[in-house]
């Protein structure tokens, strides 16, 4: 039985958040005094603000703890609420019909930005796309960390077995989790925006192409300067957005010493307070220096760090050589620059192309194909099947051949010199059957539209991976010309990637289990 309040309660969350993000072009919209705008986007305000306040009315006296059957329910009804509120400044500035308002609205939310707004469209939408992104990666990355684990049980399987990370249905520990991400979801934008600023960017521009970034969600958008700090900015940036969010909570944590390492406690007085205060200022410079250190050897040792980097330098180096060597590009250095940001962009599921892919050489676009089904870490907000799943089914392949050839042969899996248990290897096994199996369901359905199956195909794994429309293969006219049930199918798809599948298949089989309850 599903807690109607504890459901109420966490969509008001949700909601309360997309109605902090309605500020942003609010302020722009004041910056440059068009007062249209500011009455378009602030009813769209008080519409989330009274939705967020009644919910959160009747969610007031909910339980302590969420089951996994509410959470299940929530992590599909969070994208739809604020996705028909974030539809409406597209229908009400007449650029998108309300399906096409919806599906861009939902890719947005769900870092996928299927772009369907017209080249000449005004600049405040394109900030609202932006934010709506941010938004939405801000709330997966609060699910991942809350009611996630509950319902998959697969993420921060690294950090939950080796570091001590805990996951928990009380809601008490749900705010503190979600507080811990969003200090550092922020403090990686407000990096992010910096570096945009120092490459060139006016403000709007920076924060624009920051949210973008950050929250892998890329789109259509990118500023045309032909400028190569923009271009390695938003490689930085992208390549924050793509690692592991608790990591780099852990590292930030530890990185300060605290008070107590310090000799504090002596007396100190008049006349040698500077020596001390030197002493000390000195002693936390070593201490500061040392931890610093010990992040860097525990990030650069993390396994799954590692396999990225190893992706990301032989992906540049196959994609620079291609271009090359087929006279696409025959600049050296223009090679591996256009190659490293889109080996980058579609690894970490951004999908932002600096130039047209669709006259690259085909091994170009099924590599980054490739590159987006594999994804970025888990614990961050690309999404694909992420690379520690990946880095288990081959560790789980080599140890199925071993024990072909030496039968008797006990083996475990590890990750880091931890044994991953065989619970966590099942649903990881699962997962990515139930991935295999969906991909095709969603491309035989979607190739009812009159799409060629090999494009059908491209679409569902766009929508699935939530890197968006992959140049030459499906471009966003492919989505624009499908018919409105078809446009509702891609919201679905977009939704259930997100989610991990099975958030969808708990809530069908709960439904079944009540029917059937019901009968007796």
């Amino acid at each position: 039985m599903i807690d109607k309040k504890i459901t109420y309660f966490l969509l008001g969350r949700a909601m309360f958040a997309l109605t902090v993000t309605l500020l942003l072009p609010i302020l722009y919209a004041l910056s440059i005094q068009k007062y249209e705008y500011i009455i378009i986007f602030g009813a769209v305000l008080s519409v989330s603000l009274i939705i967020s306040l009644v919910l959160t009315y009747y969610g007031k006296d909910h339980r302590n703890r969420v089951q996994v059957g509410e959470s299940a329910f929530v992590i599909i009804l969070i994208w739809i609420f604020p996705a028909l509120v974030g539809a409406i400044p597209f229908v009400a500035m007449q650029c998108l019909s309300p399906i096409d308002a919806i599906l861009e609205t939902v890719s947005d939310l769900t870092s996928a930005s299927v772009s369907f707004l017209p080249a000449q469209s005004p600049y405040i939408l394109i900030l609202w796309q932006s934010a709506l992104m941010w938004v939405g990666s801000f709330i997966f990355l609060s699910m991942l960390v809350t009611i996630l684990p509950e319902v998959s049980g697969c993420f921060g399987m690294e950090l939950s077995l080796s570091q001590g990370q805990i996951f928990s249905p009380m809601i008490g520990q749900m705010r503190y989790m979600a507080r811990k991400i969003l200090i550092i979801y922020e403090l990686l934008t407000l990096v992010s925006i910096e570096l945009f600023r120092l490459a060139g960017l006016d403000n709007w521009n920076a924060v624009a192409m920051a949210m973008r970034c950050i929250s892998t969600g890329g789109g259509k958008f990118f500023i045309e300067e032909s400028n190569l700090y923009v271009e390695y900015a938003a490689i930085f940036s992208m390549l924050l957005a793509c690692g592991n969010f608790l990591l780099y909570f852990r590292l930030l944590n530890t990185l300060i010493p605290p008070t107590s390492s310090l000799h504090l406690k002596r007396p100190i007085k008049i006349s040698n307070f500077a020596r001390r205060i030197r002493l000390l200022l000195l002693e936390f410079i070593v201490l500061l220096r040392r931890n610093m250190i010990s992040n860097l050897k525990i990030f650069f040792s993390n396994s799954e760090v590692q396999f990225f980097n190893s992706a990301v330098a032989v992906g540049t180096l196959l994609v620079c050589f291609s271009i090359f060597s087929k006279d696409y590009i025959t600049d050296g250095n223009e090679s591996f620059r256009l190659a490293l940001f889109h080996v980058v962009s579609y690894l970490s599921t951004t999908g932002i192309t600096i130039t047209d892919l669709s006259k690259a050489p085909d091994f170009n676009r099924f590599f980054v194909f490739m590159l987006a089904i594999i994804g970025g870490c888990m614990g961050s907000v690309a999404g694909g099947l992420k690379i520690i799943r990946i880095i288990v089914l081959f560790k789980l392949a080599s140890i199925e051949i071993l024990k072909t050839l030496h039968p008797r042969m006990v083996t475990n899996i590890k990750i880091s010199g931890t044994a991953v248990p065989m619970k966590t290897v099942g649903r990881i096994l699962s997962y990515f059957f139930l991935c295999s199996v969906s991909l095709f369901i969603f491309a035989v359905i979607l190739s009812l539209s009159g799409q060629p199956f090999s494009t059908s195909v491209a679409m569902s794994v766009a929508c699935l991976t939530s890197v968006g429309p992959l140049p030459g293969i499906c471009d966003s006219e492919v989505f624009m010309a499908l018919p409105a049930i078809m446009k509702l199918v891609c919201c679905l798809i977009l939704i259930v990637g997100r989610m991990e599948i099975f958030a969808l298949l708990i809530l069908i089989a709960l439904v079944r289990f009540n029917k059937e309850q019901h009968q007796w």
